[in-house]
């Protein structure tokens, strides 16, 4: 190695170590305090933690999707449903590799993940979190009253749907082809991970991906669910009913013991088939309860042999890897109850966050794991190549950086729920339903307006904040209302932003 080489080789991994330092920390310090007023329900605040400076770096690409969507959702829980929608516009501008870009990364991109960490790219989205962005900027048009916009919503999230296995099997399919860039380096990823070595530590240390509790298909059941209810709602001919029947038809098949989700899919059925009509039907009331907060990234780390080859001498080698694997968080205990004079309903379990994430972790695992092979490996030829060109300062530096150096990414977005519950009761005449926690007591009455189909739709991140609860015209012919439920005895009153 030149002295000229060598330099080069202590810059690189000087400039590693800082970019694996500083923006990891602020990163970690911005979502603290976005968890921290956001679980308060204080979302203004829970917005301002994640402003970023513009004029620094892209205002809407890669490099801000992430605290894009944090905002998006802080804003939409405010009731700034204009603000919210901007957000997320701008955050699934940075999600265009999802849908166009051949789910190639930039070059630079690849080599520094793999000579630092995963994140040092710029965040990629999962696709579950690019569904829900479609369907929160869908729920945001229908609460301003723009049913054009918010049926593009529904649209691009249910096509994201139908396209997601495609694009897990391509992500696979393109590690495979940067691989092949590297054949040396290719055989010894191969090796290793085909190895039963491997898979004991694996199954020992991380788990078996393969015994996650999974659906069968994979789907975001409440975004399917909302697609399916907003067409049952607006269909305008026979092919709008029928994609109303098959997306509600489709949820009910994945949480068979949901009574509600059973008559919904019934209801869709009949009316694609004439057997009832829209004109005949009372005005319907769906109550939509998103609880508590989602599952979150935790490092594990560990020890894995290695199929090392160096000069044409095959040896196999014990070095560290980091893998992201998901923990739960809480939920809210209990249910929402809508009571009328006649009628008392509960809202139903019928979809789990973590079910959908864990779903699609185990079909993006297999890159996941290859990425942090391939790094485990270029990090130990380092490791060799430092310790032959500068002896023991070589080795321990080399050490040293590879251990600074080894972190899975855990970031995610954090503003999604637990899992989300529904119900569905006539609207009274009178027009009143009354809210209440079926732990905690009353939350409030809510004036439902005259009209054919409403979503009263509750979300609740955490017991220690209130309920923000959107009043929405499904057909989306009158804007909604957005109103905060305290419980307690306190009257409902507006959002922040309303």
């Amino acid at each position: 190695m030149t002295s000229r080489s060598r330099w080069q080789a202590v810059t690189v991994l000087g400039v590693a170590l800082s970019l694996c330092g500083c923006s990891v920390f602020q990163q970690r310090d911005r979502m603290a305090q976005f968890n921290s007023a956001y679980s308060q329900g204080q979302y203004a605040r829970a917005a301002g933690a994640m402003q970023f400076d513009a004029a620094k770096g892209q205002s809407g690409g890669g490099r801000h999707v992430l605290e894009l969507l944090h905002q998006g959702e802080a804003y939409r829980l405010e009731g700034d449903f204009k603000d919210a929608i901007d957000a997320f516009d701008r955050a699934e501008d940075g999600m265009k590799y999802l849908d166009t870009e051949g789910f190639a990364s930039a070059a630079s991109e690849n080599v520094m993940s793999v000579l630092v960490n995963e994140s040092t790219r710029d965040y990629r989205a999962l696709m579950s979190e690019a569904i829900l962005v479609n369907t929160y900027k869908g729920l945001s048009f229908l609460a301003l009253g723009n049913t054009a916009d918010a049926r593009v919503e529904f649209n691009r999230a249910d096509d994201r749907t139908r396209r997601a296995v495609d694009f897990f099997s391509e992500e696979i399919a393109e590690q495979k082809r940067a691989l092949r860039n590297d054949p040396a380096n290719a055989r010894m990823v191969q090796q290793s991970i085909d190895s039963g070595s491997m898979r004991s530590v694996l199954s020992s240390h991380y788990g078996d991906p393969g015994g996650w509790s999974v659906y069968p298909d994979y789907i975001v059941p409440a975004s399917t669910y909302l697609h399916g209810l907003y067409f049952l709602a607006t269909g305008q001919g026979s092919s709008d009913i029928e994609r109303a029947a098959t997306s509600l038809q489709r949820v009910a098949q994945m949480a068979p013991g949901n009574a509600t989700l059973k008559a919904d899919a019934t209801l869709a059925q009949a009316l694609a088939a004439g057997k009832r009509s829209r004109a005949d039907l009372p005005p319907q009331v769906w109550v939509m309860y998103e609880n508590g907060l989602g599952p979150v990234l935790e490092e594990v780390r560990f020890d894995v042999p290695l199929f090392y080859s160096h000069r044409g001498n095959a040896s196999m080698i014990l070095t560290g890897i980091a893998l992201p694997r998901y923990r739960d968080r809480a939920s809210v205990a209990g249910h929402v109850q809508a009571s009328t004079p006649t009628i008392q309903a509960a809202t139903d379990d019928f979809a789990s966050m973590g079910k959908v994430i864990r779903t699609e972790m185990q079909a993006r695992f297999p890159s996941i794991l290859t990425r942090a092979i391939s790094a485990a490996v270029v990090k130990g030829a380092m490791q060799y190549q430092a310790t032959e060109s500068f002896g023991i300062a070589g080795q321990l530096g080399s050490i040293i950086y590879s251990l600074a150096t080894t972190q899975a990414d855990l970031r995610g977005w954090q503003a999604m729920p637990n899992h989300w519950e529904v119900t569905r009761l006539e609207r009274p005449a009178d027009g009143e339903v009354e809210l209440s926690d079926s732990v905690r007591g009353r939350l409030g009455t809510l004036d439902v307006p005259d009209q054919p189909f409403t979503l009263i739709y509750v979300k609740r991140p955490t017991a220690a904040g209130p309920a923000t609860v959107m009043l929405l015209d499904l057909q989306g012919r009158r804007p909604g209302q957005c109103l905060v439920l305290a419980g307690g005895g306190a009257d409902p009153r507006s959002c922040g932003g309303t």
